[in-house]
Formats: C-alpha cells, structure tokens, sequence
C-alpha cells in the first residue's frame, strides 16, 4: 500500500489535493443487506464475499450521482466549480465525513452512522462555493469491543488502530503476492473481503437496508460454490464479476484466494477441485493449491504429488511448495 505513503502530502489537507476548494459536500449511500451477513462463513463448501462486492460497483453508480448533484448545487448558486471524488483520489473521506456530521470513526476505523450502523460508501463534492458547516458528530462507541473482538486475524492493535498487514480485506482484495501461511487459515472461506467488524456493530439495528435497484445485490454471487470457483478459467471469470468489484482483483489472485478458501474447508472432496490448479499459469494459484492438498488429503496420498509431472512454468514452485509442506507435516 505503498500509495498512501505516495499520496501522503496531498491527503493531509482538501486544498492539497485542489487549492481552489473551500467546502467539501460528504455523501454516504446504505448498502446494508437484510439478514445476517456472515451467514456464509458457517457453509465452508461456499465462498464468501464482502457485501459492497456481491453487487454492482458502487464507484460508478455513485460518481453519476454526485455529478447530479454538483450540477444542482452550483444551479442553484448561480455558478462556481465542483470536483466529485468516489476512492478515485487522496481524499481523507472518513474524517470528512465525520466532520460534515454523517457518522463517526468507529473502534473498527470504518465510519459508523446511527441511522445506517456501519453499511455506508461514501462520496465527496469538492467546491469552490461557501457553503455553511454542518456540526460534526461525536463518537458513539462508547465500551463495545465487538468489532475488535471478531477478527479473525487479529488487525486491530488497539481500538481505532488497523494493521493493514492482518487485515483479511487487505490480504485478499490489495495483496499481490502470496498470502502469508500465518493468515491462511483465519481467512476461512472468505475469498473477497470481510465483514466480520462491520457485521457485529450494535449500531446495525438502526440501519433499514439498501433500496438502491442499481446496487440491487447479485443472487449468484451470495454464496457461490468452491468448487464451481475454482473451475472458472480466464473468461468464465470476467463473466461472472463482470461489473463487479471483484473483477478488479484479477483472475490470479482470485484463484489464490479460492485455493486458501478449499484448504479451509476439510471437505476431502474438494481435492479434486483445487487439483488442477497445480498446473495454473500463476504461481499465486499454484503455491496455495498445493497448501490446500497438504490440509485436504491423507499424507500418503499427498506425498504422491512429488511424483507427478506439471507442467515446465509449474514445475519449480510445486515442487518447492510441497517441499514446504512436507517438511511443516514432519514437525
């Protein structure tokens, strides 16, 4: 995440980022979904992925409506200029938000409102108008720990405080490379995203649920199978997240995160399903595909993968991987 690092001097301040700037209009749409939305997680044959992603992506809906809105704000002011932001640049939106009165930064960092809990994707107008502050809303967490507690992975230090580097979300949607082995497990069947922190929020009870129909959620991608996952090639998966946030990921990385899911499962069946993932062109699938027979099959049969030919770009990395795998299985 090198980027923020990058983009640091331009987040610290709105006029950074465009010195014209003198107002800031934060906008928040409600994503929440009615029922549980961890419910997937207790199916280990199923593939979980967060709700924002099971949907269209919010970027673009969003954009064309805060350019609706920009266009309506400086009608009625008689002129000005506008810049409209959805994650698309260095803007601090969750500080924003709370300043301008729609919610808090919650123990989770995410921002929390008590109307929508914490289902809240966020936008912002920049404008060189003058516009009247709203006041900014307090912290309403008080004691709950609820959404340091949940994490799998332990990512939160300290209340208000994300270690990116433990974070599921991080792990499986910006990670390039290989998932640290200490992770792999936590991460169940999660293969984009998590909702854990946001899912257990008391302030949820609040919250109606989307009734936006462009982000209508995606039946299909609720609870999509393992092993139906781990079959798609290049173009079935286009297809299928097509539009998607989930599309952004890339195919690789999607399978690596499919392989780490199957591993997970300790259905033996699911063997069979991950085994062809020992010859992908990527060695981000081919490592956990290996890590995911070594937990799926008995040693005897596991070990007869050192005896099987891959193909020539997979041969070193399957090799090394069951290396690994045989020598953790011997301590």
């Amino acid at each position: 995440m090198g980027w923020m690092e990058e983009t640091a001097d331009r987040r610290a301040s709105p006029t950074a980022l465009w010195p014209q700037a003198r107002s800031i209009v934060m906008l928040g749409v409600d994503y929440g979904a009615q029922g549980d939305p961890l419910a997937t997680l207790a199916k280990p044959d199923r593939g979980a992925i967060s709700l924002y992603a099971r949907r269209r992506d919010y970027h673009e809906v969003i954009k064309g409506r805060l350019k609706q809105l920009a266009s309506f704000l400086l009608a009625r002011a008689g002129g000005g200029e506008v810049k409209v932001f959805v994650d698309t640049a260095p803007v601090m939106e969750k500080p924003l938000a709370q300043a301008a009165g729609l919610g808090w930064q919650g123990k989770h960092t995410n921002l929390v409102s008590r109307r929508f809990g914490s289902w809240l994707l966020l936008g912002a107008i920049f404008t060189d108008l003058s516009l009247e502050p709203d006041a900014p809303e307090q912290d309403h967490c008080g004691s709950c720990r609820k959404c340091l507690d949940i994490c799998p992975t332990k990512a939160f230090p300290a209340p208000y405080r994300l270690d990116a580097r433990r974070c599921v979300a991080y792990l499986t949607i910006e990670h390039k490379g290989q998932i640290p082995r200490e992770f792999r497990e936590a991460i169940g069947n999660r293969v984009f995203g998590c909702d854990d922190c946001l899912a257990v929020c008391p302030w949820n009870k609040f919250a109606r649920g989307a009734r936006d129909a462009k982000l209508a959620l995606r039946e299909e991608l609720s609870e999509p199978s393992l092993a139906d996952l781990a079959a798609l090639d290049d173009l079935g998966f286009r297809a299928m997240f097509a539009g998607t946030p989930v599309k952004r990921l890339g195919h690789a990385r999607f399978r690596r995160n499919v392989a780490i899911a199957i591993g997970n499962s300790k259905i033996p069946a699911l063997a069979a399903a991950v085994e062809p993932l020992l010859g992908d062109p990527s060695p981000l699938a081919r490592g956990p595909a290996v890590w995911a027979l070594a937990r799926l099959l008995p040693a005897g049969e596991f070990a007869t993968l050192s005896g099987k030919a891959f193909p020539r770009e997979a041969e070193a990395c399957v090799r090394e991987e069951w290396a690994k795998e045989t020598h953790l299985s011997k301590k």
